[in-house]
């Protein structure tokens, strides 16, 4: 009898797993699946919650290295061991368990270099050996793909080179972030600086790349330039044109304009030399990978990209959309041919109706080579009702319209438009009009309107003939030359993705290309995110500026592989050595120790030329909140990511958290904790759903939730 024991990465992928079998019983850290063709024995469904383990602390290693001093670095263990997240010990034990009674473990996290760490990290720590282990490899977890999988389970030796490739990233990543996290930061202090940086092999890059649209935009000289414009009223409308010239100096433009013996704002006489009319035929757009919905969401709602992401993945959990962490913009002929088939159901579902231009597969979207983990985001076959999607929020109603238009453009007729080019001559003075008629709106019914300023780009012209006599005024035009905009959120997703352009490196601007930027699909949104936490940059109204904090990172990494994409270029080409099982995972931390050497020699003289600013940040660590409630002598102290007692040489244990069940604790909640033992009722809690509860001190000064307390 074979017990087959299968892990998803979270509980919501668990739930959906299970929903294309029949559960037999539910716990709270498993479902154990009744037998049926696929399990003949049945299945247990169990879960990790995010990450379950995690990279050890410096100070897991060695108590001495929890202080950040100079003399300790660098800090690079001989080996590197995982333990289990904090608040995450009763789901590691259950796993742990299941495993050890498991006869085959199915690896059922996300198909991807971080799914399979997630997978061997809690394998390697459990101590389970030497059991055969399969592979679920799909795209979506509508039921009949997930029945599919598991009936066409896959080896996992693909899966442990990606677990390689993703261990040597992850360890390195630590050894960056550690050591040049604390490097910068000290030597930074003995200037006066009193906060701490935080810097990474793809957090630091990003916010470089910020900084240098700041110098940009910060040394721009804005200076006039003068064009001719022309006003002209034929029989059937007005209309604009420009003459073509572009100076710095009014007196050229003045030059010709007496050379044509041209006037301003008189009433002159203009003739149509040509009408130029061209029908323009536009394709619908790529179908959507993660990162073009996240431009398109930002743009059209403001959207952050880490909310279209959440988004998304509420609805993949729901069955409605295929895999959204994906790079790819094409799809196979198989998932083309159940949409053909669905189409009807699609366009009651959008409410909408037009006759396909074509249900052949075309290659501008279907293209079989072009996939390889995971395809285009598409709808699932799975088609909601009314009643569905009237359930939806309004961010997950947007997104799934968006998903869905994108889809059903594919099949729709071209957008076809009118390019029309007058040329008037004034004087032969000749002035260029160019404006679009709509002949027939094709795949962007299914889309919002643009907006007028857009039309107004393209402004329809009047009917005119050739050898047309018109009335004409012109005058001077000055216009200012303006700098570069801020980026926006949305911007920012695509900066990452094509900053190869500003890598000089041939070689690293093609392993950028390939592996498209800085960070990956599914990390881009957090690594936005972070660098806001972190206060290195700030959002307005959608644009995104730098801040003096920021800016002083940046000073200080420039000139290092630290702030140039190209380290995470020369890093992923070894990476993808690693995942073909060309290069070691031993070489590459090795390297990534070297480079960490050579930082620490370089920084203290390149550190000199940096300005220490103030960063508007207050000094609130290392200071008192409240007296210890547990010992006498100790205060509780703000140690930055958590506060605990003073006196925790002498023995006191005493500590509380930064944050709990996803709300910030302040230094008042934990005073008034350590003070009366209790607190008001407080809200903003994250479970399931968001709750309010008091919080209380049990004896052993553990917080808990007083649910029972009304005000």
């Amino acid at each position: 009898m074979t017990n087959v024991v299968i892990l998803a990465e979270k509980p919501s992928q668990a739930k959906a797993y299970a929903a294309a079998f029949t559960t037999q019983e539910k716990s709270k850290t498993s479902i154990r699946l009744k037998p049926d063709a696929t399990f003949p024995n049945g299945a247990t469904i169990t879960w990790g919650v995010g990450h379950l383990v995690e990279l050890k602390e410096p100070h897991d290693y060695k108590p001495e290295w929890k202080k950040w001093k100079l003399d300790q670095l660098p800090i690079v263990p001989d080996r590197f061991y995982e333990k289990v997240s904090k608040g995450k010990w009763e789901q590691f034990q259950a796993v742990k368990k299941l495993f050890q009674q498991a006869d085959v473990i199915v690896n059922a996290a996300d198909v991807d270099r971080e799914g399979s760490n997630i997978f061997y990290s809690i394998l390697r720590l459990t101590g389970v050996k030497g059991k055969p282990i399969q592979r679920l490899w799909i795209n979506s977890l509508e039921k009949d793909e997930v029945r599919k999988g598991f009936q066409n389970l896959q080896s996992n030796d693909k899966d442990l080179r990606m677990f390689d490739e993703a261990k040597a990233r992850q360890i390195s990543d630590w050894m960056v972030g550690i050591n040049a996290s604390r490097l910068f930061t000290l030597l930074l202090q003995k200037k006066g600086f009193n906060q701490h940086l935080s810097i990474g092999r793809v957090q630091s890059p990003t916010v470089y790349l910020i900084y240098q649209r700041h110098k940009e935009i910060e040394n721009f000289v804005s200076e006039p330039f003068y064009q001719i414009e022309g006003l002209f009223q034929a029989e059937k409308g007005s209309y604009k044109g420009l003459a073509k010239i572009k100076e710095k100096d009014k007196a050229k433009v003045q030059a010709l304009m007496d050379q044509h013996g041209l006037k301003e704002n008189e009433d002159l006489q203009g003739t149509i030399q040509n009408v130029d009319k061209k029908t323009k035929y536009q394709k619908s757009p790529k179908l959507h990978s993660l990162s073009t919905l996240q431009s398109v969401a930002n743009r059209r709602w403001k959207y952050t990209p880490s909310h279209t992401l959440k988004t998304m993945q509420k609805l993949y959990e729901k069955g409605l959309v295929s895999y959204p962490r994906t790079d790819c913009n094409y799809i196979t002929n198989s998932e083309f041919n159940y949409l053909v088939n669905k189409l009807d159901a699609y366009q009651k579902a959008m409410n909408i109706s037009f006759t396909p231009a074509s249900l052949k597969p075309n290659k501008r979207y279907v293209n079989n080579s072009k996939v390889q983990e995971h395809y285009a985001i598409i709808p699932t076959k799975t088609v909601p009702t009314e009643k569905k999607l009237s359930g939806l929020s309004r961010d997950e109603h947007n997104i799934y319209h968006e998903v869905l238009a994108t889809t059903l453009a594919m099949f729709h007729g071209d957008y076809v438009y009118e390019e029309t080019t007058i040329m008037t001559h004034v004087n032969d003075l000749p002035f260029k009009s160019t404006g679009r008629r709509e002949v027939k709106q094709g795949w962007k019914e299914l889309f919002p309107k643009p907006s007028k300023a857009k039309q107004e780009k393209d402004p329809i012209l009047p009917e005119v003939q050739q050898g047309e006599e018109v009335g004409a005024r012109l005058h001077i035009k000055e216009s200012m030359t303006q700098p570069p905009k801020p980026y926006t959120e949305g911007q920012l997703i695509n900066m990452m993705k094509t900053c190869g352009k500003l890598v000089d490196d041939e070689e690293d601007v093609e392993i950028l290309k390939e592996v498209e930027g800085l960070g990956t699909e599914a990390t881009r949104s957090s690594i936005i995110e972070t660098i806001k936490t972190q206060n290195y940059i700030e959002v307005k109204k959608n644009n995104v500026a730098i801040t003096d904090k920021g800016i002083m990172l940046c000073e200080a990494i420039e000139g290092t592989l630290l702030s140039s994409p190209a380290m995470t270029a020369k890093w992923e080409s070894y990476l993808k050595k690693i995942g073909n099982g060309d290069g070691s995972k031993q070489m590459f931390i090795k390297q990534t120790s070297q480079f960490i050497e050579k930082l620490i020699q370089e920084t203290p003289e390149s550190i000199q030329q940096v300005n220490v600013r103030s960063t508007g940040e207050k000094k609130q660590w290392n200071t008192a909140v409240a007296k210890c409630p547990a010992c006498t002598n100790g205060e509780i102290i703000d140690r930055y990511k958590f506060y605990a007692c003073s006196n925790y040489k002498n023995g006191c244990k005493v500590s509380f958290p930064k944050r709990l069940a996803g709300k910030s604790l302040s230094a008042n909640m934990i005073k008034t904790l350590c003070e009366k033992k209790k607190t008001r009722v407080l809200k903003g809690f994250k479970g399931k759903k968001p709750f309010s509860t008091a919080l209380t001190l049990d004896e052993e000064y553990k917080i808990k939730f007083d649910f029972a307390k009304k005000t």
